[in-house]
Parts: structure tokens; sequence; C-alpha cells
């Protein structure tokens, strides 16, 4: 197990965790964000299967909100508003009138406070921040810690903590796009996906939740027995064409089952398999991506990688029966989502 310390720009610390079997992850204590995780294929190459910028300067802007921390809600407020206990907060409209990911200035924006640490089979980073009340619109005074860790199972660990003094609203995730195929060489289409997910959240025109759940039967939704993500990007299906084809949508893993979701690459062999106790995942194809932006091996297109946003639903702000965000004031919030990486022969 080793871990690495690099300074970029005279500005953020560059954190490489590699362990004992030559896998290694690559992040930034600005944002949180993941820039690399290195894994091998069937014939033992070692390739970067997250998309990352070609300079770590361009993870400034990130209008895709690269590998980030994201936070502190992830996904969209209709309106950029919502009540608790009677009182209306009004946020950041960042996308359009509504409020994306934490706005502008997200946690995807600050320089966490970074603790290396190791053990005898893990290495890793702890990453704390606070937030002081209504500093982002949000209420109360927030403690923040993500805890990134890799070990010899080739298992990224990543484990979110928080804590607020005011009743307020909460769900972090992490923003990184996968792609099997190793160093993006191709898109994503033929990657074979599962998930214990029966139900999906119906979309609006602007992305939004209409507070419908939809049975994932008979659907491109449904990935209960798997299939290809190639299979909602090419459907004709309206809520596949409604996200500019492919994938942007809030599944909702079964009850009383740890969320469970398993993807493949045949080419490579590569199999990642995603577990948490969060209540669902955004699944989000790339579909809208900007075809501008300069990455480590060439230009951006769309369909060039997956993100799995692990979280509970912003939609149940305004609709009843979804995933509640909400935190009450000192109560602990305590989410984990771990990435395992193996090979298929």
């Amino acid at each position: 197990m080793n871990i690495e310390e690099k300074n970029i720009e005279g500005k953020w610390t560059l954190y490489t965790l590699t362990n004992d079997h030559h896998m290694s992850v690559r992040l930034l204590n600005f944002g949180g964000i993941i820039t690399e995780i290195n894994v091998p294929d069937r014939n033992k190459n070692i390739e970067n299967v997250v998309l990352r910028y070609a300079k770590y300067t361009d993870y400034e802007n990130n209008p895709t909100f690269l590998g980030a921390i994201v936070g502190r809600v992830a996904g969209r407020i209709q309106d950029a508003s919502f009540t608790i206990q009677d009182q209306n907060y009004t946020l950041e409209a960042n996308e359009g009138k509504h409020h994306l990911h934490g706005g502008s200035k997200g946690l995807h924006q600050v320089i966490w406070q970074a603790t290396p640490f190791q053990t005898e089979d893990s290495v890793g980073v702890k990453l704390a921040h606070n937030i002081q009340d209504a500093e982002d619109g949000y209420p109360g005074n927030l403690t923040v810690v993500v805890t990134y860790t890799l070990t010899n199972n080739n298992e990224l660990i990543v484990d979110y903590s928080a804590v607020c003094d005011k009743a307020t609203v909460l769900t972090l995730t992490n923003h990184s796009y996968f792609n099997l195929t190793g160093n993006a060489m191709e898109t994503i289409h033929n990657h074979l996906m599962t998930m214990n997910s029966s139900g999906f959240v119906e979309l609006n025109a602007e992305l939004l939740p209409t507070g419908t759940k939809i049975n994932v039967t008979d659907t491109p939704f449904d990935f209960r027995n798997g299939r290809k993500l190639a299979d909602g990007i090419h459907s004709s299906y309206v809520q596949n064409k409604i996200v500019n084809s492919g994938y942007d949508h809030y599944f909702i893993f079964e009850q009383n089952s740890r969320g469970n979701i398993i993807m493949q690459d045949d080419t490579s062999g590569r199999v990642m398999t995603v577990q948490t106790n969060q209540p669902g995942v955004v699944m989000y194809s790339s579909n809208s991506m900007d075809e501008a932006l300069d990455l480590v091996l060439g230009k951006s297109k769309r369909y060039l990688g997956v993100c799995f946003e692990t979280q509970a639903s912003p939609a149940s702000l305004h609709h009843e029966g979804f995933p509640s965000i909400f935190l009450e004031a000192d109560e602990k919030y305590e989410k984990q989502t771990v990435f395992s990486f193996q090979v298929e022969r």
C-alpha cells in the first residue's frame, strides 16, 4: 500500500493511492475530485476507467462536475426553493430557474481539509469541510467529512458523514463518469448493466420529477436481468428521448436491500460492482455532455461515460413518497458507496 502527494499549480494537492495489486486512485483536495481510477483488464493492462480533463486547471470550472463531490444536495431542486418547518428557503438558480448540485459554489468548488491515512490493508484520504449557516442558501452550520479508502480487495470505499445544527436538507454523492473500456477507448453503448430496481422516477421536459414512479417492466429501464446501455440510447421510449436519448433518471432500489449495480465490459473483461446504503441512484449516460471539453485523450463526446449518483431524492421536497433528503438538527448523516473492480476471464 502506498500514498503519494503532489502539488498542483501551487494551490491544490493531488493524492495517489495505490494498493498491493497495482490498482490506484488519484484525487484532488479541490472538490474531492477523483481524477483517475486505474484498474487491470483481463490481460493485466492497467488503465484509467473514469473520465478526466487534459489539464488539472480545467477542473476549476468543471461544468460537467467531472469526478467531484456534489452537494449539499445532489440533483435538481425545483424552482430553487424548498420549505422546512414553514420556513421557505431560496437557493441560487444555476440551471434555468432551478438549482443543480448545490449551486455554482457547492462542494465541488471548495478546497477540503485533507488527512491521508494508511492501515495494513488500506490507504486513503479523509476530507473535511465546514459550511456556515446560509453561506450557500441552505439552513444550518454543516460539518461534512468524506473519506476515500482503497483496499487490497480492489475496492474504492466512499464514506459520507455530516451533522448540522439546524434542520436542513442533505444528500451527497460523487459524480465520476465511468468507462470500463479503459482510457475511454470506446463509448459505453455496449456496457452490460444489472441493477436491483423495479421502479424509476418520471421526468418532465425540464428534467424535473413529475411525482410519478414508473414500473420498469417492459421498458428500457429494466436492468434486473441485465441489458446494454445501448438499449436506452437508441430507444424511442419517451423517457429516454426526453433526456436527449439515454438515461438521466433516479432508480429506486428494492426495499430492505443494499443497492447493487453490476456493470461489465466484454472487450476489456472489467466488471464493476456498486453497493450502497443509499435508497437509489441517478444513472446518467452523458447524453448531453459538452463535446468541446478537453479530456486527457481528446475531445469529449456524448456517451463517453456513465455516472452512478447514489443518493436520496430531491423530488421528496415537492412530492410525497420519495426517499427523503430531510436531516434533523444534530442528526448524524452516514452513507456509504463501494465501487469494486474484478476481471471476467
